[in-house]
């Protein structure tokens, strides 16, 4: 049974927004691959982080997407996307 989702990524700036389109279209690829209808998507921008991380990044670029899948296929995707480098935190939660 498909259910609404809202999924939050911040992806990794390397001091610079190209590639972000590039980024963008990549996880809507992969969304859809998984089965997932898109209703939209938001590109909050760049914004500093409050605290320091792991990974010494101060900042990274968020995007967040609403959309219709299968659990099953939000949990494949969320899997596939901690394989890549250029996703720095992904959140899923069902409306």
């Amino acid at each position: 049974m498909k259910r609404k989702y809202e999924g939050v990524y911040i992806l990794k700036l390397q001091g610079q927004d190209e590639g972000i389109e590039e980024m963008v279209s990549g996880i809507t690829k992969e969304l859809e691959a998984g089965g997932a209808s898109l209703e939209q998507i938001d590109r909050l921008g760049r914004r500093e982080f409050a605290h320091e991380n792991n990974i010494k990044q101060k900042h990274g670029y968020y995007v967040q997407f609403y959309f219709e899948a299968e659990a099953k296929a939000v949990a494949e995707v969320e899997a596939q996307f901690k394989m890549n480098d250029q996703i720095m935190l992904q959140y899923y939660r069902r409306r």
